[in-house]
This record gives structure tokens, sequence and C-alpha cells, in this order.
């Protein structure tokens, strides 16, 4: 099966969070670690949205990262002069497809057909590559759709993103949509853009990437827009977990750059985040425990180390067994009787019900302490 091709978005779409504004040398950071991990493409904002933005795309085409560089514009001259400037390699017109977000914005499709034809035209004579944003897919007319999809095919665009811009699909209909995009533009390359609004953008991500669509758009910890996009990490985990497809994306810097990009855009990683919260590692249950001190692979997916992190050691609190708390002595190379581990094992669980919390590592030499004297 072919290698996915991933476009991340979180100098462009992810800083469009609420509040959000990165700095140049965060913007910086977040490339260098993007780089280091193989990311092949970068949308690495909008020029029109400033001539500050203008300036930091050109300081990070001047350090000669390894991915493309994409420029999300709007469609009209003045966008696509604002790239030029901008030096990047292409550049992203973005036009609405759904018939809500053609009136909302005055347009039409005879108005969207001209102008795609007309903007492509002049934008290949700029850029190397011009790819075409079906806004609003999820929600368009499938005919109109695949009317825009053939021109943009015709008149020379190297993809379309089909943008699940309020996150309406479902993995079901992700597939459909796809299938039929390519239905009728086989040779143009599909990219799936999926908001989570919904919940579902990894499951629509990797839906749309296994019925054929070649190019997958992600944000780092998938923050973005009301309640953002596709996360890179899970994205990448998913593909080579659940599917056993290789991305060439080194995923020993994922955590790296997650936890880099929740302190520089101020957004806590919950603890059950998937892939890299903080709990994902950690194990209480002592039926869980028991069978991972012999095999950690029984009640984890993979080892911490794929992607950079290091193995936690277990939660003692009132989920704990035996062998947790003979485990947790053995650690701190005391050599404790049976009888003694099954006493602290139960005040354990006794104290922990009432703080109603897992225990301190102090917490459990106060109780060993009290049931030796």
């Amino acid at each position: 099966m072919r290698k996915p091709y991933f476009i991340d978005t979180t100098l462009r779409d992810g800083q469009q969070a609420p509040g959000l504004a990165f700095s140049l040398p965060q913007k910086l950071a977040l490339c260098d670690l993007l780089d280091k991990a193989g990311v092949p493409e970068l949308e690495v904002g909008i020029p029109a949205m400033s001539e500050n933005e203008v300036n930091d795309l050109a300081v990070i085409a001047e350090n000669n990262f390894h991915f493309k560089r994409l420029a999300w514009c709007r469609a009209n001259e003045r966008d696509i002069r604002q790239a030029v400037r901008s030096h990047v390699n292409g550049i992203h017109l973005s036009f609405p497809v759904s018939s809500i977000l053609q009136n909302a914005m005055d347009k039409n499709p005879t108005w969207i057909l001209q102008r795609l034809k007309e903007l492509i035209s002049l934008s290949l004579s700029e850029f190397e590559y011009v790819t075409i944003g079906a806004q609003d897919a999820g929600r368009a007319d499938m005919e109109f759709l695949q009317q825009f999809v053939c021109e943009a095919e015709r008149c020379g665009a190297s993809r379309v993103r089909l943008a699940d811009t309020v996150g309406i699909l479902n993995p079901f209909s992700t597939g459909r949509l796809v299938r039929e995009v390519h239905q009728a533009a086989p040779s143009l390359a599909i990219e799936i853009h999926a908001h989570n609004d919904l919940g579902m953008a990894t499951a629509n991500t990797l839906s749309a990437y296994l019925s054929g669509a070649d190019c997958l758009s992600v944000t780092v910890n998938g923050i973005g827009e009301r309640a953002g996009n596709a996360a890179l990490a899970e994205v990448v985990m998913a593909l080579r977990l659940s599917e056993n497809i290789e991305c060439d994306i080194d995923t020993a810097i994922l955590s790296e750059l997650s936890y880099l990009c929740a302190e520089i855009s101020h957004h806590t990683i919950s603890v059950d985040k998937p892939i890299v919260g903080r709990d994902v590692m950690r194990h209480e249950s002592g039926i869980h425990v028991n069978c991972l001190l012999k095999d950690r692979n029984t009640y984890q997916l993979f080892p911490a180390s794929m992607v950079g992190r290091q193995e936690s050691d277990f939660v003692y609190g009132m989920h704990s067994g035996k062998a947790s708390i003979e485990h947790f002595f053995n650690v701190h190379k005391m050599d404790v009787d049976e009888k003694v581990c099954i006493k602290i094992l139960e005040e354990i669980k006794t104290e922990s019900n009432l703080f109603g919390r897992a225990l301190r590592d102090h917490e459990i030499f106060e109780i060993y302490n009290k049931i030796k004297i």
C-alpha cells in the first residue's frame, strides 16, 4: 500500500485556536521538531493575515528545513501576491463548496468555477505546485463537488483538500466522500482535513486514507478551531498499530513535539490523551500489573520508547494487588515477606479509599513502618 503523506497545519489551522498566537521563535522550534520527525510538508501560515506573518514565513524559508512549505490563501489575487512574498513552495486556494458557505460569502458555483480556472493559472506561474481547498466538503452537493474537482484536475492542481470544516462526517460518510471524489478526478491527489467537533477526526482521517486519500492533514495535539483537528501522533500511531502501515515519521519525536506544543500554546495535555497523555503508560489494577510484570505487552499497546517516553512505574491504590506491593519493595531493594505485603496492601486500599487517590511512596513507607512496629 502507498505511504501516507502528511501535511502538518499546526502553524495555520492549529494557530487558529481561539486566543492562540505563536511567536517566530516558537514557530521555528515547532518547525525544527516537525522536520526531525520527518513530516514532509507544513502549511506554514496565512500570508494575507499580516505583514508580520509574511516576514515570519520568509524567515522559515531561510532555515533550509527539509519539508515543503505551503501557504493558505483565499480565492483572490491579493492573497496570492502576499504568498509570493512569503517564499513558500506551494499555495493552497480555498473555495466554499457547500451552499451554506457560498450564501454566507456571497458566492455561487459559477463564480467558483470561473475563479478556479483563473487563479490556478495565475498561481502555477508563481509556485512549484497549487492545491485546491473544498471548504465544507462534508456538506457539499456531490454533483457540484465532482464538477469542482474535475475542473481543478483539468486546470493543473496537484491535489484537492476535502475539508470537513465543521466535523460533520463519520468514518463511513468520509469513505464514501473520498471514493466519489476519486471516481470523478482519478489523477488528482486527495487530501483529508478532518475537524474534531464530534470526536471523529482521527477515525475519519484513517477512513479517508483507507478509502483512497493520499494526503493527511493533521496538527500537533490536534489543536485548532473549536474542538481542533486530527492529531498527528494519533493518526501516525493508529496507522502503524491498527493497520500495520508505516508512515516514515520518527515516532520517537512525538512526545517531545507534543509537550513543546502544549507549552507554547498553553493547552494542557489531558492525562488520558491518546499516545502522549501521562496516564497512557500508568497502571494500577492488580490483575493488570500482575500480567504487566511478566510481559508489558499484555495491557499496554506499545512501549513508551516508541514515542520517546520512559516507562512509568505502577500506581499504588485501592485497585492494587499483592504483586504490585511485592514489586514496590523489590524496586526499593527491600525484602518484605508475603504476610507483611498483604497487611500493607490492605492498609493501602483503606487509605486510598479514604483519600480518594493513589498513595505516594513516602505514605507506603509510613504504612510499612507502622506495621513493622
